[in-house]
């Protein structure tokens, strides 16, 4: 990526004009960059040149003429989730199934994404941007730029546990703990009420550490141990099984433990796909009828369910400090996604400051 000066965008009138202070650096944006045109052809990048960056956060520097609930020196994140507003699902509230729903600074999900790219050509990295006014999720000072920046993986997980129905009572598998998006899975199965909370990764360090979040509700296993998580669920829940399996496993990860912890669900129980991981499962159907299971793939989440998470946030019930802020300047953008791959797990979040 290269820096250079253009001018300072002007808000249309229900948009907002960000000054953005934080941008988070996503795991994925080195293939985004590099490989993403050969992967997924079908799913445009904005045209080049192009700013990037999915997960800002700063304070509003100007309002259009009809935006109302907003104003400037307002702190904000910014939900990169962008809309046409007119399709049968956008009619419906249905936002995230819009035909022309896309990741501004990030990716489209078809060729219709053209258009939003051009209306909305502005990524978090750099130091402002425009932005819809139904993007926008109000940060309490409690809440920093940097840990706003965070919102996108965070919210990831949280939107799938709500549709989940994490409550008090249930019980939660979440694979890939340790990482990105699988740590916002064991903070939002804390501050949900979720009675227990069963993690699996790799290092065995950061495992520890997630069970220090709570040590009395969260049990963590090892992959390199060598167990089957079904077996492993299955001892640690008495036999009962787990209510709500949430895969966080990325693109490349072995499919076993996918379905491994397809294999510990309980009667009734649901699995959550959000970690992208690809390729075909064989995934047996018979069992999943007779035992009423069910398999979803969830993307992303909603500016309201943004809000959820800064209100939690606020009243203490979302712990963000758990994160460890490794911080860039604008001009270092490079050394920050490059640099990423050395993260601590999940509790290191990589930003730039503009």
């Amino acid at each position: 990526m290269e820096l250079e000066d253009i001018p300072v965008p002007t808000p249309g009138p229900q948009d907002v004009l960000v000054r953005v202070r934080s941008c988070g650096i996503v795991p994925n944006l080195a293939n985004i960059l590099s490989n993403w045109p050969t992967w997924f052809p079908e799913r445009p990048l904005p045209p080049l040149p192009a700013i990037f960056g999915l997960d800002p956060a700063g304070e509003i520097a100007a309002v259009g003429s009809q935006v109302h609930a907003w104003k400037a020196g307002d702190r904000v994140y910014v939900n990169p989730g962008r809309y046409c507003g007119g399709c049968r699902a956008c009619r419906y509230g249905d936002h995230i199934n819009c035909t022309h729903y896309t990741f501004n600074g990030y990716f489209g999900f078809s060729e219709k994404s053209l258009p939003i790219f051009q209306a909305y050509p502005y990524g978090g990295l750099g130091e402002y941007m425009t932005a819809p006014q139904y993007s926008l999720v109000s940060l309490p000072d409690s809440v920093t730029y940097d840990q706003a920046s965070r919102f996108g993986y965070l919210g990831t997980a949280y939107s799938a546990m709500r549709k989940a129905g994490v409550a008090p009572g249930k019980n939660l598998l979440v694979n890939g703990i340790s990482g990105t998006l699988g740590l916002g899975g064991a903070l939002f199965g804390l501050a949900m009420g979720a009675t227990r909370i069963l993690g699996t990764a790799r290092n065995k360090g950061l495992l520890e550490r997630v069970k220090a979040l709570a040590p009395s509700r969260i049990e963590v296993l090892s992959l390199e141990d060598g167990r089957s998580i079904d077996e492993w669920a299955l001892e640690v829940t008495q036999g009962q099984g787990i209510d709500i399996f949430i895969d966080a496993s990325g693109p490349g990860a072995p499919h076993e433990s996918f379905l491994q912890g397809m294999r510990s669900l309980r009667r009734g129980g649901q699995t959550i796909d959000i970690g992208a991981a690809a390729g075909s499962l064989p995934v047996d159907i018979h069992t999943m009828m007779d035992c009423q299971h069910s398999l979803a793939g969830s993307l992303w989440f909603s500016a309201g369910e943004g809000q959820d998470m800064a209100d939690m946030a606020a009243a203490g019930l979302l712990d963000l400090s758990v994160f460890e802020q490794v911080k860039f300047p604008l001009a270092k953008v490079n050394e920050a996604i490059s640099g990423i791959e050395n993260r601590n797990g999940g509790f290191g979040n990589f930003v730039v400051n503009p």
